[in-house]
């Protein structure tokens, strides 16, 4: 009697349990499939704003060679106007391309890992006019999407189909304006921004939303202005607000997911970015004037601590911070200007050393990787 197993571990990692049933004993045989390295780096060049100009650029690691506009080669098309987010679920990355107002060129396009080639581009508009999709997160074989008008969109990740929207309310007026998006403990954490151009946007709410009934379970009051909420593995969650500029600081808060109240909250002028793994989390301040620094940021204690980089190298805009899962390195996203110029992607390991730099598209900011693997079986 035999029979085959697959469970996912880690990250992308396939797992087969081998049962071999003999008259007098029976054998277990665990065949892994683990990462030994990194093959690859995609980063997500978000372009000018409205300049149609969003492109996706790998790094090969072995030959250290970059092709700039790789999602171009790969697909013969432009990639869009205004991309947002990019991430790795399973054999796929998804990239939300928000678009622009007025127009219907909003997305999510829905790649190959390895060849970076469209699987499915799922249109987000109406007739003449963009949902504004973004931010992703992922659970149970389903990805989560925030959108500007306020909706939570789900998609299906075998189908590729969305199953199921949920309209997030302002007092009896749709919420509009929601940003980032994180799951912790079975339950979606959805930023709802102060957005200018959005009178009905949550200004300083985050949204928790029970992912096995998909409804909404409650609101937590926050900072002004929550744009970003990171996760990791545990169950910690940080929500990354910007504030009101001249009147309330930008601050880093920590949510105890398991009772949905703040139980940290750390201040400064200008936090920018995160970026988390495990108990290793990375924060960029200043980086839209003074000196940008990358500090690391105590979770345990929600205060920010050291510079990331200590060798000396001088990063001027650093706009996107990703940290690889498999060997901790971060890898920095530089826009150099945000003025329409090639940006550049340093790859630091935790100890802030750069190990190497390759050029991107305009305006870099998130990473995903491409790995090699090798088999292990081992006895239960």
């Amino acid at each position: 009697m035999n029979y085959l197993k697959r469970t996912a571990l880690g990250i992308s990692v396939l797992t087969v349990l081998l049962t071999g049933c003999k008259k007098d004993n029976e054998r277990e045989i665990l065949l892994t499939q683990e990462i030994t390295g990194v093959k690859g780096i995609y980063i997500l060049n978000e372009g000018t704003w409205n300049g149609k100009n969003a492109s996706i650029s790998y790094y090969d690691v072995a030959k250290k060679t970059v092709v700039k506009d790789f999602y171009k080669q790969a697909n013969a098309k432009d990639l869009g106007n205004n991309a947002i987010d990019l991430k790795q679920y399973g054999s796929k990355l998804y990239c939300v391309v928000s678009g622009e107002t007025g127009k219907a060129d909003s997305f999510v396009d829905i790649m190959d890992i390895n060849t970076g080639k469209t699987l499915k581009r799922i249109a987000f508009n109406a007739t003449n006019e963009s949902y504004l999709p973004r931010s992703i997160a992922f659970y149970k074989n389903k990805a989560y999407v925030s959108r500007y008008d306020g909706k939570i969109s789900r998609i299906d990740t075998t189908s590729l189909n969305i199953d199921g929207e949920l309209q997030l309310k302002n007092g009896a007026d749709n919420a509009a304006g929601l940003e980032g998006v994180a799951v912790a403990n079975g339950k979606l954490y959805v930023a709802g921004s102060d957005h200018v151009s959005y009178p009905t946007s949550l200004k300083n709410k985050v949204v928790v939303i029970d992912l096995a009934t998909f409804t909404k379970a409650k609101d937590i009051t926050v900072n002004a202005n929550p744009i970003k909420v990171a996760a990791n593995d545990k169950g910690e969650l940080l929500v990354l607000s910007a504030g009101v500029y001249g009147s309330v600081q930008s601050a880093v808060q920590k949510i105890n997911t398991s009772t949905d109240v703040i139980s940290q909250t750390e201040s400064a002028d200008d936090f920018a970015s995160i970026a988390i793994y495990n108990d290793q989390v990375w924060t960029a301040l200043e980086v839209y004037g003074g000196s940008p620094k990358i500090k690391s940021f105590n979770i345990a204690t929600g205060k920010v601590g050291a510079n990331l980089i200590t060798d000396g190298t001088a990063v001027a805009k650093p706009y996107g911070l990703t940290v690889n899962p498999y060997n901790q390195n971060v890898v920095v996203s530089d826009a150099i200007s945000y003025a329409g110029v090639s940006g550049t992607a340093f790859i630091f390991n935790k100890e802030g050393k750069k190990q190497y730099e390759f050029e991107t598209g305009i305006n870099p900011q998130a990473a995903a990787f491409v790995y090699t693997y090798k088999y292990v079986y081992k006895s239960l």
